[in-house]
């Protein structure tokens, strides 16, 4: 009797332990599918787009710093651009930075779902309003409307930058880990008696615009 007991507690705490096991196992792999889909759906194409426009701007400060002192006009500080100077900036924004910061707006609006965070942080807020306030000043320059050239709302370059590369290379570590862990239990099956397990090959191992 006192035999039968204990098989049957083995039996029940052999199941148990399959069972915690299977559980955290879905729970890890539905964790890595989010943070894949965050990865290649909101902060991957964020990060590259923050990246890329940074450079872009760059680029574009060093092609018009033509100025005797050196400095671009549009630098903060400096003497007010001139028309022709006004008129590159145009082209500039509209082909240019416009469709790459209204891209980064469309990926937090469309995606916010796919935030780390349970609000939207205030810099992805302000990035909104920021585009919102350039598409008013590109449509006035449509109509033939040249008295304004920036945003009602600063661009938050710096905290845009840093939010995505860290949001970004957090989730990436997290990525890493999950299938790190994965793996290691891939390379997991049971022996004969399909209770104790082994492992088969272990080893040791800065800017406005």
């Amino acid at each position: 009797m006192s035999a039968t007991v204990v098989t049957i507690a083995l039996a029940f705490v052999g199941y148990l332990a399959t069972y915690l096991n299977s559980v955290r196992l879905t729970q890890r792999q539905e964790r890595l599918l989010r943070v894949n889909r965050q990865l290649s759906d909101f902060y991957g194409p964020l990060f590259a787009l923050t990246e890329t426009n940074t450079r872009i701007f760059n680029t574009f400060m060093e092609r018009t710093s033509t100025r005797p002192d050196g400095r671009s006009p549009f630098a903060v500080g400096g003497e007010s651009p001139t028309d022709e100077e006004l008129a590159e900036w145009r082209l500039w924004v509209t082909t240019v930075f416009l469709p790459n910061i209204r891209a980064m707006r469309d990926i937090v609006v469309t995606k916010a779902d796919l935030l780390a965070e349970s609000q939207v942080p205030p810099v992805l807020l302000e990035l909104s309003v920021h585009v919102s306030g350039y598409e008013i000043v590109v449509a006035k320059w449509a109509s033939g409307d040249h008295t304004q050239h920036l945003s009602s709302v600063p661009f938050p370059a710096e905290e845009l930058a840093r939010y995505a590369r860290q949001a970004f290379i957090r989730l990436k570590e997290e990525q890493g880990s999950l299938l790190g862990r994965r793996r290691r239990h891939s390379n997991v099956q049971p022996d004969n008696d399909g209770v104790r397990w082994r492992r088969l090959d272990a080893r040791p191992s800065d800017i406005s615009i």
